[in-house]
This record gives structure tokens, sequence and C-alpha cells, in this order.
């Protein structure tokens, strides 16, 4: 049995979008992960922190693994490309966030699904909106979100 959930990328720091694109591709050859589609990239300014500009998108992937094994896969990944966390949304090489997971809520010190500031995100909406334009989120539609936080900007970059 396989669920889908939805994993949030970003990064704003050394060649953010070479980086994005080597996450994607281990995660997609990764065991547990059987099928991957990706939105958009899309640049945005940091939220509630300072820093270069992040490239983010978001993708869709069909697991096996549970949520915290996927958490552990997650994190892995992120380590491999040289995250650091010295401080609360600091500028960083790679960020992997699970966003949702099937329709499960989970909150743990370690893990809160769905994740807990997604909707207030332009970064993480507009691509999840390209991805699955039809989901419905706890905080109202996608129109509705997205108008809520139209002063962060965000631009769709081509590929």
């Amino acid at each position: 049995m396989s669920t889908l959930a939805y994993i949030g990328l970003g990064a704003n720091l050394g060649d953010a979008r070479q980086t994005i694109a080597a996450a994607i591709n281990k995660l997609s050859h990764s065991s547990g992960i059987l099928t991957l589609k990706q939105a958009p990239l899309y640049s945005s300014d940091p939220v509630d922190a300072q820093g270069p500009v992040f490239i983010n998108t978001v993708v869709a992937i069909d697991t096996t693994l549970e949520p915290l094994p996927l958490l552990d896969l997650l994190q892995a990944i992120e380590q491999e490309h040289g995250r650091e966390r010295p401080y609360r949304n600091a500028p960083r090489t790679l960020d992997l966030d699970l966003l949702l997971y099937g329709t499960l809520k989970i909150e743990t010190p370690r893990l809160s699904v769905p994740h807990p500031r997604m909707h207030q995100r332009a970064f993480v909406l507009r691509p999840l909106q390209d991805l699955a334009p039809n989901l419905q989120l706890l905080q109202g539609s996608f129109s509705s979100l997205l108008a809520a936080c139209q002063e962060q900007k965000l631009d769709r970059l081509l590929a």
C-alpha cells in the first residue's frame, strides 16, 4: 500500500537550482518512492528571515515509506547537501519539508503534518496548487490563502 505525500523543497545558498535538482533526483531513486512529480521552480524572498533569494518547488510522491522513515530520508538528503541549522530560519543549502502525508494528522516533537505554516507561504502554496489544483487545505482555498500572502514576492522561473 502506498500514500500520496507532498514535499516542499527550498534552497538559498550555493547553486540552489542544482541542489534542488540533485535532491529531487536522489529522492526519486530512493527505496520506497514509487513515483515523483515536480511543480515548476519559483524564486522567493525569505519569509521571516534574512539572506539571499530562495529557489522553491514542491514534489508529489507516491511512497510506501511511513512518515518517520520518510522524514529520516528527507533529513539524510539535507545532510548530504551540507544542511546546517545554526538558528531558526537561517539561510540554507537545502530544506526539505514534509507538507502532507495522505490525510494523516501528526503532531509530535519531531514531526507536524500537515506542515503548520505551509498555508502562510506563497512559495509552498503556488507550486502545491500547480501539482494539485483541487486539493482542499484545512485553512481554506488556494485562492484565499494566496491572497492572504500576496505581499510575499514570488516569481515562476523558466526551465
